[in-house]
């Protein structure tokens, strides 16, 4: 009998229903959806939010919502070619013209020289694959700043798109190249299918590959990279190659798209790109590149331009608004980036830092 008493005492009372979260679980999710994590997010709702009210005929429609994700799906590309050599630590100046290039060349191979569509598009990758060669050899061996030399490549670049196409519209594109960049499935073209693959594999190979850690390290500490074994060359020279392809890629896109070769359009991509990878990098991975903060910043610039476009806006209010982006989103980035000292490099090459949490991170700090 006294034993039979003294187990119902010590036995473990039942309780009905789930657990309460932990202090630790709720912290790490009001990390997780803290405004300075995302604030991207919030802005985002705050523009449909505004817009929809203010315009509700123009801006709240299927078709507008569809429009942006379309016409910004050859911004990403570019924002996402950029992102691989800012995560290596140098810069692509040149990315505007790559993309003017990969769109000159494309229309002159298919109009004038009578190239067909395929051929046209690999050989404007293969250019892409040079410029970005060029670029590599030129920081790597000639020791040249990557921003000197990618301007440097921006003014050969121009000459050469100039007389490519002799300063001069190129039309008579073939109708099923054309077909390429307007295409649409499910009310959405081609290109934006073609964003989210780029996206997918870049996001691969830069947040789970072994490669991406090599270039985070890279543009952490270079010299505390090359130290710890890491071919700093040629992580540079590939984040260059990456960078034009993608820009040459997007250039075949809006050159199909616009249904003719523009020799004036490259450099409008710019400041777009740059914007968006660094107002990325404050998003979601506290101050690292990344590419869902990179596209989600593409589109938080992209709903906020378009609105106020149908707000009746001037037409130089996308370069204000992108220019003041870009000046923000580099102060954040410089705010959040972690120091690049050598502990931290060979932290993130074996992997132990670079797929912390942000509860991991500041408790190793």
């Amino acid at each position: 009998m006294t034993t039979e008493l003294s187990e119902k005492k010590t036995a473990p009372v039942a309780t009905s229903g789930a657990s309460a979260p932990s202090p630790g679980s709720r912290r790490r999710w009001m990390s997780y959806l803290s405004f300075r994590r995302i604030s991207a997010i919030y802005i985002l709702v705050i523009e449909i939010v505004v817009f929809s009210i203010l315009l509700p005929e123009t801006f709240l429609r299927p078709q507008t919502f569809f429009n942006i994700a379309g016409e910004q799906s050859i911004t990403v590309i570019v924002a996402l070619g950029l992102l691989v050599p800012l995560s290596a630590g140098v810069f692509d100046l040149a990315v505007g013209l790559e993309v003017g290039l990969g769109a000159i060349l494309v229309a002159f191979l298919i109009s004038r020289a009578g190239l067909s569509a395929s051929v046209a598009i690999l050989t404007a990758l293969a250019a892409g694959v040079l410029v970005g060669l060029l670029n590599g050899l030129l920081v790597v061996k000639a020791r040249i700043d990557s921003f000197i030399a990618t301007l440097g490549t921006t003014s050969v670049l121009t000459a050469l798109v100039t007389w490519i196409s002799g300063a001069t519209m190129i039309l008579g594109l073939d109708p099923a190249f054309q077909e390429l960049g307007n295409i649409k499935f499910l009310g959405l073209i081609l290109p934006f299918y073609l964003m989210i693959v780029i996206a997918l594999v870049i996001s691969y190979f830069m947040e789970f590959a072994p490669i991406g850690r090599r270039f985070f390290a890279t543009g952490g500490n270079l010299e505390a990279a090359r130290l710890s074994g890491v071919n700093t060359s040629a992580v540079i020279i590939v984040s260059f190659i990456v960078c034009a392809v993608a820009a040459a890629i997007a250039g075949v896109l809006v050159t199909a798209q616009i249904g003719s070769g523009d020799p004036t359009l490259g450099p409008s991509y710019l400041l777009p790109a740059f914007t968006a990878v660094f107002l990325g990098s404050t998003q979601f991975r506290n101050g690292r590149f990344n590419v869902l903060g990179t596209i989600v910043a593409v589109y938080v610039l992209a709903v906020g331009v378009k609105g106020l476009q149908l707000a009746g806006a001037p037409n130089w209010i996308p370069y204000l608004f992108n220019g003041v982006a870009l000046l923000l989103a580099v102060g954040l980035a410089k705010w959040q980036s972690p120091a690049g000292n050598p502990a931290d490099v060979w932290k993130m090459l074996s992997g132990r830092r670079f797929f912390a949490g942000p509860t991991r991170r500041a408790a190793s700090k």
